[in-house]
């Protein structure tokens, strides 16, 4: 014998040893150890399926004949060919039926491998009924039946060969379990389930009396290649089939899913693509440095070319100049005639106004606001809402998720020593304490009631949670909990038993730690192999899978859990369901008993959340802020009131002072929101907070705007001689009305624009902006006129204000003011800014800052994780942090289809299954593959199968499908629990097959509704019963097959996720599109709850790009028009707010801002903004009368600047800077941080890089039409349009004769208040 051989042979030599060879004492050929049935075995107390154990028998095999050669052949196929077509066994008819049902349990889950169902029974049939049975089965232990001589065998040892033993457990080692994703193998290894399962272990199990199935102990040797034990014993030793091989002719291998070796060669998918790099460099920071320096060094040579042109050669205008400026004069005369009739008629004026806001604010009473995630985020018609609607109406809404996690900081594990299953780690929250706390806190739930207003009447868990194995009639105890607890059916006195084990090595106590060990190890099991005798199965009669009940352990060994997670499934209900109310009613009641369970159980950290949580923390945030955003408008009404005034003297401050104006200015801009969304309402568009918080801010800044450039260009223009109050204000209007103009419209088309956006919050954003603005624009050309007006009146009269009843009764115009800030522009910022030497400076930074956001454009995160929308002392926040750190498994992923496919055809069937015979490519066996590859598709655990289940429940092996053959109930559903004698040989399909069409029609309700059982684990109910939806004609009109996603932590890996999967759908769509038959239109769809939020990330880059592109052109298309068709300061100012968002989104990446559709919703309104910092600018510079470019942009950066900076910069700033002590996160990061970047971007671009910009690239000068420049040149650039010299006459005489007119009307009012 070899020296390695040795060891085996002295360890099965003292084996032998300690058996007693009498019991056995003939080893031949055609010789049985035991024989016929003998009783109940009774050392077993508690046995799932009742089984006798055999006789002592060391006899002649018998002939079989009739019966039981008939029932030879159907279970034990292989023992029957014997010679002449006689046989020899070793069992009787009856140990055959027991066989039978035996062989039939576990049937049920191997038969969808043909070689591992045909290698499991051959074992069992050569241990029960082989002729040869002595050679290499060796009894060791009898017992005594009274009355009789027969010996009932209680433990005997079983000689295999270990190549044998090993070949038949490799063959059923990959089987699946088509019902949870797992393997068949679990349910038969006992505590060592199927990662640590062994050809060894796995007999063990078979053997092990304990296990609830086997009727005595059989103790399992597998003898190597080489080794012989002696005493004439013969290691059993016979062909097993491997899994890729078919055992008959007339069946298949088995499948993919169920054999490794059956598999094609799987090439695995690509990942995603590496990140653009040349070389070890950074692909974009290379190609942004590249495009600076190229931009950089076309400047400094067009710099440099320009400096050696001397001078400029004045062109005459040309047609397009002529009708510029005809439109321009046009535009002048209009607005200079409105504003004076509107200052002559101040109060109708106001009067109009106020009814036709206050008509369209009165709408607001119908506004309703959308505070739905999903209507807010998924358009209607995009393609996750539809997928989502399809899915709710075939299977109801998805299940309302009630979770708490509990984990114990800081306690130190414990090491467990248990007599029969060996040393386990425990941690510290898998402790007594702990688990008696967690039964308390399930005990309070279940038996607690909460108030239903609307129904009126109490709702306990009972009416609103989900029931899967009793829908009808549920009780507390049918309700899906998964907990830990439920390895002890959630019952005190399960947890806290103790018992004797007598056969553990060495014998001991067994207690809760031995029972857990094994569920967890095998958690399909009605009964551990402990003498504690406890099912593992949970109270409602379902399976609790431990990476749901546990989290944060190491690999598989789940006793080192960290945290436990207690999951309540409640039923959910489509909106307007009365029995909607039932859940939200008993979600609050459960988040207020975690609240006092939390505090009562300081030693445990308890996180917690609700279905209803997320919408409930968002409102509670919202209403938080509400102060925050009032503080916000309040203190920036403040500024304008106090800003918009002026002082000439100290005795004239309270007549100079324009409070009054101020307020009645920001009452317009507050009426054109209201107005809109009140309009918006009676057309029934729904409003959102995002707009009620966003709006306001973006109206009051281009209204404020405006308000300044008007009041404060009124202060700066005196009156000239002979002119009256309402000319002054006609001709004022006049002067700011274009650039008003030029503003508020680009704006509303931008935002009109930007309405065509398939999101609901950035259309419904966008179309109340657009309509706010244009309403704003509108009642400050009307109403605030006439305020202007009046305050003029009030201010010549020498009133107070605030009080006009009284004054200093020393009236006269306004002196004319120049503010702070306009001195310090012109005496030190513009000299600076527009030195020789700085102006190239600028240029080169803002061209380094435009190339350094587009670099940093592509590191700017995409999505939104839930978090942030938080306040920071949220409970929901340290919920989020333990699901992240602790959940092993993800949300589960359904893979819809939908009608127009044919289930019951064969090839229908097999290109959906994925036991044999199935198509390598179908359905099932797709998804499988494809959770080979978690890190690509995000999915961790294969498909959930009624298609498989369903044929396995038809196998006539199992008894599973029967019909009673006989009495009243003849021909309907026999369950598999039944013991009628009409069953008897009534299987619904008589042979391994698929069933025809009118048997799959038939068949299919009675397997939906089938209970499972430990005699037919298979039946349908509670896991398929929704899977599938039939219409009453049996007609399947949908199905779902369920998968589960690997964790997902961050928003860009749902996106991911769900990208992933709909690619692996629509390669399943097209690989069942070619199976005959099928409907063209047939496709299959994944769907999950978290789908319709994160949808939109998959084209939220694409559509804010082609978003902000559009708002853009409007903002070009207008300048170009209102300003006389000026194409370069119209290419000036779209370039200027382009670099705005460039900036805006490089600051994004360096602030951690996300992009997502707020961050959407914000940079439209940045265009806004921006449209306030630079059109302003570029019309003065396009008014202005310098000779110079370089002139024209200090004046246009003197006289405008400063009303920019006060009306638009300063008027953001503080109501930006409250916002940085908000609660939610959310507000901080999106709305304050925004908001400042694209407030200090654009009022920098404006004051700074749009100046410089136009001082080289202004329009150049132009003689006006009409007149001859031969020789004429002047040095620099041309005159401007407002030259002096070229002033027009008629234009002129029309305003003289307006003068005279609106003098002798004056002249007339002033005597008539002098009397």
């Amino acid at each position: 014998m070899a020296p390695g051989l040795a060891l085996p042979a002295a360890l099965l030599a003292a084996l032998l040893a300690l058996a007693s060879p009498s019991l056995t004492p003939v080893r031949q050929r055609g010789f049985c150890a035991f024989y016929g049935a003998c009783g109940h075995n009774p050392e077993v107390n508690a046995s799932l399926v009742p089984s006798e154990v055999p006789c002592l028998s060391n006899t002649r095999a018998q002939l079989a004949s009739g019966a039981v050669l008939a029932l030879l052949r159907s279970v034990c196929p292989e023992l029957a060919r014997g010679q002449n077509g006689s046989a020899r066994v070793c069992c009787s008819l009856a140990q055959l039926h027991a066989l039978r049902l035996s062989v039939g349990l576990s049937g049920a889950v191997l038969a969808r491998c043909p070689a591992c169902a045909r290698n499991f029974a051959n074992i069992h049939c050569h241990n029960i009924c082989s002729p040869d049975q002595s050679l290499f089965a060796n009894v060791t232990r009898v017992g005594t039946r009274v009355g009789t001589d027969a010996r009932p065998v209680l433990q005997y040892q079983l000689f295999y060969r270990r190549r044998y033993a090993e070949a038949a457990f490799a063959s059923c080692q990959g089987v699946r379990l088509p019902a949870t994703g797992g393997y068949a193998i679990s349910t038969m290894c006992g505590r060592y389930g199927a990662h640590l399962c062994s050809a060894q272990r796995w007999l063990d199990f078979q053997g092990d009396k304990n296990n609830g199935l086997a009727p005595l102990q059989i103790d399992f040797q597998l003898v190597p290649d080489g080794v012989e034990p002696g005493e004439g014993i013969a290691p059993l030793d016979v062909p097993a089939w491997r899994c890729d091989q078919a055992p008959d002719e007339g069946q298949e291998a088995c499948s993919c899913q169920d054999c490794a070796l059956s598999c094609p060669p799987v090439v695995p998918p690509s990942e995603s693509p590496p990140p653009f790099r040349v070389g070890r460099v950074d692909g974009a920071l290379l190609l942004g440095a590249l495009l600076f320096a190229s931009l950089a060094l076309a400047f400094l040579l067009a710099s440099l070319c320009r400096r050696g042109t001397g001078q400029v050669v004045l062109q005459p205008g040309g047609h397009r100049r002529r009708v510029g400026e005809g439109w321009q004069r046009l535009m002048e005369r209009a607005f200079r005639r409105w504003g004076a009739a509107v200052a002559a008629r101040p109060v109708p004026v106001l009067a109009l106004a106020l009814l036709a806001a206050g008509g369209l604010a009165a709408g607001l009473a119908r506004l309703r606001l959308t505070t739905e995630p999903v209507e807010l985020w998924s358009a209607p018609g995009s393609r996750a809402r539809q997928e989502k609607e399809f899915h709710d109406r075939h299977f109801g809404p998805f299940l309302r998720t009630n979770q708490v996690i509990v984990t114990v900081p800081g306690r130190p594990g414990t090491a467990y020593h248990s007599v029969l299953l060996g040393t386990k780690n425990f941690s510290g929250v898998l402790a007594p304490d702990v688990l008696r706390a967690l039964l308390e806190l399930q005990e309070e739930l279940a038996g607690t009631a909460a108030w239903a207003p609307a129904a009126g009447r109490n709702v306990t868990l009972r009416d609103v949670c989900y029931a899967p194995l009793n829908p009808g009639t549920p009780g507390t105890a049918d309700c899906a909990v998964s907990s830990v607890t439920q390895y002890f059916q959630n019952n005190r006195s399960r947890l806290a038993l103790r018992a004797w084990q007598q056969d553990g090595k060495p014998p001991g106590t067994v207690d809760w730690h031995d029972h857990l060990i094994y569920c967890v190890n095998s958690p399909l099991s009605f009964k551990d192999i402990t003498a504690l005798e406890l099912s593992c199965m949970a109270e409602y009669g379902g399976p609790v899978f431990p990476y749901i009940a546990l989290g944060g352990y190491p690999g598989s060994e789940y006793t080192e859990a960290r945290a436990l997670i207690v999951t309540y499934s409640l039923n959910n209900f489509p909106a307007g369901d009365p029995r909607l109310e039932w859940a939200l009613s008993w979600e609050r009641r459960f988040l207020e008993v975690l609240r006092d369970f939390q505090s009562r159980h300081r030693h445990l950290r308890v996180a917690f959340m609700a279905e209803r949580s997320l919408e409930d923390e968002l409102a509670r945030t919202a209403a938080q802020d509400v102060p925050l955003f009032a503080a916000s408008y309040l203190l920036v009404l403040l500024y304008i009131a106090l800003a918009l005034g002026e002082g000439t003297a100290w005795h004239r401050l309270l007549v100079e002072s324009k409070v009054t104006l101020a307020l009645g200015g920001i009452a317009v801009v507050l009426g054109a929101v209201l107005a809109a969304m009140g309009l918006l309402a009676l057309l029934g568009v729904p409003s959102s907070l995002i707009i009620i918080e966003v709006v306001p801010f973006l109206v009051l800044a281009v209204g404020a705007d405006n308000i300044f450039i008007f009041v404060q260009e009124l202060q700066q223009s005196p009156r000239e001689p002979g002119e009256t109050r309402e000319q002054q204000v006609g001709r004022v209007l006049a002067r700011v009305a274009p650039s008003m103009v030029l503003c508020s419209l680009s704006e509303t088309l931008c935002f009109l624009l930007g309405a065509l956006s398939s999101m609901p919050a950035v259309r419904t954003f966008a179309l109340t902006a657009a309509l706010a603005v244009a309403l704003d624009l509108a009642l400050q050309l009307s109403a605030f006129v006439a305020l202007v007006a009046l305050d003029s009146r009030r201010q010549e009269a020498g009133r107070f204000d605030l009080c006009c009843c009284c004054g200093t009764g020393k009236g006269g115009t306004a002196g004319v003011g120049t503010g702070l800030l306009r001195p310090l522009l012109e005496r030190y910022y513009t000299p600076v800014l527009l030195h020789p030497l700085v102006r190239p400076a600028v240029v080169l930074l803002f061209l380094f800052m435009a190339c350094s956001g587009l670099f940093l454009l592509f590191h700017v995160s995409v999505g939104l994780d839930q978090e942030l929308a938080l306040p920071e002392d949220s409970y929901l926040l340290p919920y989020f942090s333990a699901l992240n750190q602790y959940l092993a498994v993800g949300v589960p992923t359904y893979f819809v289809t939908t009608g127009g496919y044919n289930f019951s055809s064969e090839s229908g069937t097999n290109a959906i299954c994925s036991s044999a015979g199935c198509d390598a490519d179908s359905l099932t066996q797709t998804i499988q593959l494809a959770t080979r590859f978690p890190n690509v598709s995000y999915l961790a655990i294969p498909a959930t199968s009624w298609v498989d289940d369903f044929l396995d429940w038809l196998n006539p092996m199992a008894r599973c499908c029967r019909v009673h053959q006989s009495g009243e109930h003849k021909g309907d559903f026999c369950p598999s629990t039944s013991s009628d004698p009409s069953c008897a040989f009534g299987q619904c399909v008589k042979a391994v097959r698929r069933p025809t069409p009118d048997e799959f029609q038939r068949f299919l309700p009675w397997f939906l509704q089938d209970r499972p059982t430990l005699q037919c684990p298979k039946g349908g109910l509670g896991a398929y019963d929704t899977a599938v939806s039939m219409d009453s004609n049996g007609t399947i009109l949908a199905t779902r097959f369920m998968a589960y996603q690997r964790p997902l932590r961050t928003s860009q890996e749902y996106t991911a996720a769900l990208r992933a999967a709909r690619a692996l759908a629509q390669r399943i769509t097209g690989t069942l599109r070619a199976v005959p038959g099928t409907d063209p239109d047939f496709r299959v769809f994944p769907y999950t709850v978290t789908y319709v939020y994160y949808e939109q990330y998959l084209t939220v880059v694409y559509e804010g790009l082609v978003t902000l592109a559009l708002c853009l052109v409007p903002t070009f298309a207008v300048s170009f028009l209102l300003l006389g068709m000026d194409a370069r300061s119209s290419l000036a100012t779209l370039l200027t707010i382009a670099m705005v968002l460039l900036g805006t989104v490089g600051c994004m990446a360096l602030w951690a801002v996300p992009y997502n559709a707020v961050a959407l919703i914000n940079l439209v309104a940045a265009v806004g903004i921006s449209v306030e910092f630079v059109s302003h600018i570029t019309c003065a510079f396009a008014r202005s009368r310098q000779p110079t470019q370089v002139a024209r942009a200090k004046e246009a950066t003197v006289t405008m600047g400063s009303k920019v900076v006060a009306g638009v910069a300063m008027t953001n700033l503080p109501g930006v800077a409250v916002l940085a002590f908000a609660k939610a996160r959310l507000v901080r990061i999106f709305f304050f941080r925004l908001n400042l970047i694209v407030t200090l971007l654009g009022l920098a671009h404006g004051l700074a890089f749009l100046p410089v910009l136009l001082s080289y690239l202004g329009p150049k000068p132009q003689v006006p039409a009409g007149e001859d420049t031969p020789g004429d040149t002047v040095q620099g650039t041309a005159l401007g349009l407002h030259n002096p010299h070229f002033r027009d006459k008629d234009k002129d005489q029309d305003k003289d004769k307006d003068q005279d007119r609106d003098r002798d009307k004056n002249r007339d009012k002033d005597k008539d208040k002098d009397k």
